[in-house]
């Protein structure tokens, strides 16, 4: 990747100082190699400190030392058709790469110089990603050609099916009433570019309307169908780190990040039909609207309490509805997606922020196999296909090499 000796010696030097060069120079020291081509000590640390700055989970060196010999074996495959990024599509990565942590690149480079890490370290990972995310797609465009009888016959085993597909996402909603649309949009747009998790839960905790803010936004596992169908085909052209385009909503706009995807046991199928109930409180998120939808929260166990809370009010003040989920309205929607039957949230607001809505979840009727959209499902098609094709690629790229650890 560019990177001499004598550059590596350099790039050293200049993080431990020339007091340290002996110290650097046992960095140098191959611990692992791949088909003959080495990765070094120097490599190795500076992908686990990459990976402490990107608070990735779990054993880091672990992590560090799989990620370079996947690289090294990428490198390795992708030589072979020529592939290889430019000096300046690489800038370009490297700046948008930056930017999607709402910095310029100098102040990435910055932040990573501080923690020891060298501008090379950055370019082998970005270059080595964009590279291998299009060398994907082109190798394989021809081998996930989806056919309307492969969606039929998807939709056909949906119902069937012992499984369904989980997410694990972060979210933001920036309240946008409209004399402050255009700064939400602006703050919405540059929060669309973070891939790092730890950017987008700073970026939560200070814009973020609902109270997941106080936790950077996560959400739990939830299952895919519980978001609108709309919804469902942009999380589903995500990678991990990625983060939607802005979606409008009344008086606000929505960001998600996907943490994570998993097939888990199915509990439901996708919903034909959502029964909800809104109760409606003046005063907005006032301190006292919030107190009465605690004690409102208190008081119901299910949807037919809420009759009793309303009882002597204008009838005007509980609306209980029985909708498809593409009738509902979408800042509705999304906050039915967080719930099971019983439970509710009071985070959205009507009449210009004057009215609390309190939401309840009262059923969802669960769908036959021909209720699933078929764009939906060719997304999940393609991003299925392309994700195996490309992890059975490196297991046998993996499995033909002689890697030495």
């Amino acid at each position: 990747m560019r990177r001499t000796w004598l550059a590596a010696v350099v790039a050293i030097a200049s993080v431990f100082g020339s007091a340290q060069i002996a110290s650097a120079q046992g960095q140098l020291t191959p611990v692992i190699t791949v088909n003959d081509r080495v990765i070094t000590q120097y490599e190795l640390s500076q992908r686990v400190r990459l990976l402490e700055v990107f608070r990735t989970p779990g054993d880091l060196n672990e992590a560090a030392r799989t990620g370079l010999i996947e690289d090294r074996l990428k490198m390795q495959e992708m030589s072979r058709f020529t592939a290889a990024i430019s000096d300046e599509a690489l800038e370009q990565a490297l700046n948008d790469f930056a930017g999607r942590a709402n910095m310029t690149l100098p102040q990435f480079l910055q932040v990573l110089s501080q923690n020891g890490i060298a501008r090379s370290t950055l370019e082998d990972f970005v270059s080595v990603g964009v590279l291998w995310r299009d060398f994907v797609r082109a190798r394989f465009s021809r081998e996930v050609t989806i056919t309307d009888a492969d969606i039929e016959r998807a939709i056909a085993r949906r119902g069937a099916s012992p499984t369904q597909l989980e997410v694990l996402l972060s979210e933001i909603i920036i309240a946008a009433p409209p004399d402050r649309a255009a700064r939400a949009q602006s703050a919405a747009e540059q929060i669309s570019r973070l891939r790092s998790f730890s950017a987008f839960e700073d970026a939560a905790r200070q814009v973020s309307a609902l109270p997941s803010r106080e936790n950077g936004g996560r959400l739990g596992w939830l299952p895919i169908e519980n978001y609108p169908q709309q919804i469902q085909s942009i999380i589903l052209d995500l990678a991990p780190g990625e983060v939607t385009e802005p979606i409008a909503i009344p008086n606000g706009i929505a960001l998600f990040q996907l943490r994570g995807t998993r097939e888990a046991t199915r509990t439901s199928q996708q919903p034909v039909s959502i029964e909800y109930a809104a109760y409606y409180i003046p005063g907005g998120r006032s301190d006292a609207a919030l107190r009465l939808a605690a004690d409102v929260r208190d008081q119901v166990d299910t949807c037919d309490d809420l009759y009793g809370v309303a009882r002597n009010q204008p009838a005007e003040v509980l609306d209980r509805e029985t909708r498809a989920p593409s009738e509902i309205s979408r800042d509705v929607a999304l906050e039915l997606a967080r719930l099971d039957p019983g439970e509710v949230s009071y985070n959205l607001t009507r009449d210009n922020d004057e009215t609390l809505v309190f939401l309840m979840l009262c059923a969802r009727t669960n769908a036959g196999a021909g209720s699933a959209d078929p764009e939906t499902v060719r997304t999940q098609i393609r991003s299925r296909r392309l994700s195996s094709l490309a992890d059975a690629l490196v297991e046998d790229l993996r499995a033909a090499a002689v890697i030495k650890q």
